[in-house]
């Protein structure tokens, strides 16, 4: 039974707009920290806190309502002068921010938050009187200490940490926003980030909440959308008068041609609002970004490095579901730039670099596609100490190792059980994390680079579709069946020459413009009899991998709507989709499908030979 029966749609509101005002406010305490003489930042975060505080009153939730009252007596002492920010004072206000996200997902339960740990209270008690005496321990919310000793890898690592995208402040107890509308989404439920306490341990985990249904929608692009829907309307009016007309028998040439342009309206109306409905799921991806320089701050105080994150492209905009899903990896990243990728400020200023370093977190559209890169300016990574480390650790042979160029050396941090760290900490070193990270990236059907530099640092580069719910697509034919393999990894349609197939360690390969690549058959890869020879091979990057796909032909690019297969999940198929004339057509999912191929010599029983004996 939920502590606050009847008042279900009051609390939903209200832990929407509070997480996300809770969110700005902790964004705007990391910008205090490097600015604390700015009083109109001060005055932000005072109103944002009273904000939340007046929410939790007004539900009668008498715990966060002590916590906040004394936050918000030390944010009032801030901006009146009578107390000076320091880092010791930042961690309590920290904790005791991380604790109201706590209490947050304990309300999201229907359950009333526990009391504030007494040693929090304290502790602002002490700052408020001027005399500071940090907590012995972290505090955490009580939801999210009971999680800590959940046996899972993202708790040890904490790699998927998750945490609520930030979003214009308002709160709808106290004021509904004008210029935006919530629409419920139960056909496409999206997975709830999680809150962060604040001063949580690394590898504290997180209390689940519950499925997030709901998206914020300008009214401009739902005015727009119900433009285009009457507009439709109309046309279809249109089309039944011209339908009774020719079922009388008027084919007259006007009548015929009418008909022409209120089809070709009607296909214009249509795709006007296919595009209208995919900007209604399109998001600021500065609301996810958000909450990282809060993330990047505790790291750095724990780890004793100077580190300053700059984000740039926060207008940039996503699905919001593929928002949702790159907060993981995007933790994982951010937290492996502060960890591995900088170094301590002795170290910088030893070899001639500032004290601080800096790690940088870009967004920016680039075609259809946008580009999510996290750069840092810390001591780079040595592909010769990557090569040895995979060895040591079994990963590859030193055979394979030492066919491999420097740029291939890079990619070895995404295998499974990878990591250059000797001891194992409570930040890192489990060798969990970035293989998850790369398989996150192509589930989103997008592709994750990496270039380093010794002395002069990393950066990672994310290429992702601006939504997975269109996916443009390549056709082709194999064994008389047409399938769709995703256009983001198709780099150029060749013709397949016998001739020009040579076998290399056993593997056959074909040589494009001095690139060895290898030939795969698709029929192979499906394990089907081929019906024919391949007379197309389709170049395509998968990861780090090139390769050649051998088909039997090509029908050319389309977006599809992807459609999952019901009760069954065939290996290498993402789902169905039709065609123009109605059939189906299955969506490859070439990753998968290529798990376990990668390195398997040509040859078996589904081998098709050539006139020369050669299979491929």
């Amino acid at each position: 039974m939920s502590d606050f029966a009847g008042m279900e749609d009051l609390m939903q509101d209200f832990l929407l707009e509070s997480t996300e005002l809770l969110s700005d406010v902790d964004n705007k305490l990391c910008e205090l920290e490097k600015r604390p003489n700015d009083k109109a930042l001060l005055n932000d975060i005072f109103r944002g806190f009273h904000t939340i505080k007046g929410g939790a009153g007004f539900l009668n939730v008498s715990a966060m309502v002590t916590i906040c009252h004394r936050t918000e007596n030390l944010f009032d002492k801030l901006r009146n002068g009578e107390l000076p920010l320091s880092s010791e004072l930042m961690d309590v206000i920290l904790d005791a921010t991380g604790v109201v996200r706590g209490m947050f997902t304990t309300l999201s339960q229907g359950l009333s938050p526990a009391a504030p740990d007494a040693g929090l209270l304290a502790a602002l008690d002490s700052a408020l009187a001027g005399n500071l005496v940090p907590p012995a321990a972290p505090v955490a919310a009580p939801a999210a200490a009971a999680a800590a000793n959940t046996p899972d890898w993202n708790v040890l690592h904490a790699a998927v940490t998750k945490a609520p995208a930030a979003a214009p402040a308002a709160v709808a107890v106290v004021a509904a926003p004008v210029v935006e509308t919530v629409v419920e989404t139960p056909a496409m439920p999206v997975v709830a980030a999680k809150p962060v306490p604040a001063k949580m341990a690394p590898q504290q985990g997180m209390a689940s909440a519950p499925p997030e249904n709901t998206i914020r929608i300008d009214t401009v692009r739902l005015d727009q959308v119900l433009n285009l829907s009457g507009e439709i309307g109309l046309t279809k009016n249109r089309l039944t008068t011209l339908r009774t007309e020719i079922l009388q028998g008027n084919m007259e040439t006007n009548t015929l041609r009418s008909l022409d342009e209120a089809i070709s309206q009607l296909d214009l109306l249509v795709s006007d609002l296919q595009n209208a409905v995919m900007k209604t799921r399109m998001q600021p991806i500065g609301r996810l970004f958000q909450k990282y320089p809060r993330l990047a701050r505790d790291l750095a105080r724990q780890l004793g490095k100077e580190v300053e994150l700059v984000i740039t492209g926060e207008e940039t905009e996503l699905d919001k579901t593929m928002i949702e899903d790159l907060n993981d990896p995007l933790v994982h990243l951010v937290r492996n730039a502060v960890d591995h990728g900088v170094e301590s400020s002795e170290e910088r200023i030893s070899v001639g670099k500032k004290p601080q370093s800096l790690v940088q977190l870009s967004a920016e559209q680039v075609g259809d596609h946008i580009v999510i890169e996290i750069t840092d300016d810390g001591k780079g990574m040595n592909p010769e100490a990557l090569r040895r480390k995979a060895i040591e650790k079994g990963l590859i042979d030193a055979e394979t190792a030492n066919g491999l160029d420097e740029k291939q050396c890079l990619q070895l941090i995404f295998l499974p059980g990878f990591s250059t760290k000797d001891q194992i900490s409570n930040v890192s070193g489990r060798g969990v994390g970035m293989d998850v990270v790369r398989t996150n990236i192509q589930k989103l059907n997008g592709r994750i680079d990496i270039n380093s530099e010794q002395g002069v640092g990393t950066k990672i580069s994310i290429s992702l579709p601006l939504t997975l719910a269109i996916l443009p697509v390549l056709v082709v034919r194999a064994c008389n069946q047409p399938f769709a393999v995703p256009l983001a990894m198709v780099r150029e349609i060749i013709p397949i020459d016998v001739a020009a197939i040579q076998e290399v360690s056993g593997r056959p390969t074909i040589v494009v413009r001095d690139e060895i690549l290898p030939l795969k058959t698709l029929a192979n890869l499906l394990n089907w009899a081929p019906t024919q020879k391949p007379q197309f091979g389709v170049l395509m990057q998968s990861a780090e991998k090139s390769f050649i796909l051998a088909v039997d032909s090509f029908v050319g690019r389309d977006d599809v709507v992807i459609k999952p297969l019901q009760n069954i999940r065939p290996k290498g198929v993402a789902g169905a989709t039709l065609s123009g004339d109605g059939s189906v057509v299955l969506v490859l999912d070439m990753e998968d499908l290529l798990m376990g191929q990668a390195d398997a010599p040509s040859g078996g029983a589904m081998m098709l030979r050539n006139a020369d004996n050669y299979s491929y």
